[in-house]
Parts: C-alpha cells; structure tokens; sequence
C-alpha cells in the first residue's frame, strides 16, 4: 500500500490538491491518504495565559475548521484517509510526518505568490522538495 500525504492549510489550491489525490486514491486501489494541518505555535504571551491542555484545544480545533472542507472533498469521493495536526514550521512538519508515516509522496497546494516573493521569504513548498526524498506533486 502507497501512502500519500496532503498537506492542508485550507487554500483554494490545498483544496485542489484534496480534489486530485482523492481522484488518484480511487483510480488506484492500494493508495492511502494521510491529510495533514500544521498549525503555527503560538506567541509566548499566550502561553503564561493558556494551560498547555488549553493551548492543545484551541489548535485541534482550528485544524478542525481548516480541514472541514477537504474532508467533505475526501468523504463525498468515498476516500479512506486518516486526519494529522502537528505543531511548528509547516515545511519541518511536513517532513517530519513523511518521515515517521513513511510517506510514498506528497500533493499538495501551492499558494503562487510569484517569483520575487518566493525567492525573499521561500514558500513551504520549495522548503518541502528540499527536505524529504518522496516525490512532490504540487497544484496550483
């Protein structure tokens, strides 16, 4: 069985790459789908207001709403996938999940920023192709 990971930031493009790893999850049989929300930690302010059990709901939940929308894609194309929140650098945390999942490969969104955005402050998805040594299927 293949193991496909999509990351999902909730992007019109994150959606599409759902849409397309759904369609290739059923054209092939022994595929699996891991969907993956990284969420950014949290200022240290927060921190001395919050408990750490607090800190943990709050992101669980707003993974839940950003990944709503491409479990709705993934359930209407009768997909089996499993659900993944992390927390840190998004290309850190992508790596590292392909790495303990043992991930065949990645699809996922790009945000298309352009050119001279990318090459000041890099996209997650250039960070990605440079630390993992899956295949990278990136939609616009």
């Amino acid at each position: 069985m293949r193991t496909i990971l999509i990351p999902c930031d909730g992007s019109d493009n994150s959606l599409r790459a759902v849409g397309y790893a759904a369609s290739l999850a059923k054209e092939l049989s022994d595929v699996h789908l891991e969907l993956l929300n990284v969420q950014d930690p949290l200022p240290q302010k927060v921190h001395t207001a919050l408990t750490e059990p607090e800190i943990a709901n709050w992101q669980a939940g707003e993974a839940d709403i950003i990944l709503q929308p491409a479990r709705q894609i993934l359930d209407a194309e009768g997909v089996q996938y499993r659900v993944h929140t992390r927390v840190g650098s998004p290309a850190n945390e992508i790596a590292r999940h392909v790495h303990e999942a043992q991930c065949d490969a990645i699809i996922m969104g790009t945000r298309g920023l352009g050119q001279v955005t990318n090459l000041m402050i890099g996209s997650v998805a250039t960070k990605v192709i440079h630390l993992v040594e899956v295949p990278v299927t990136l939609i616009k």
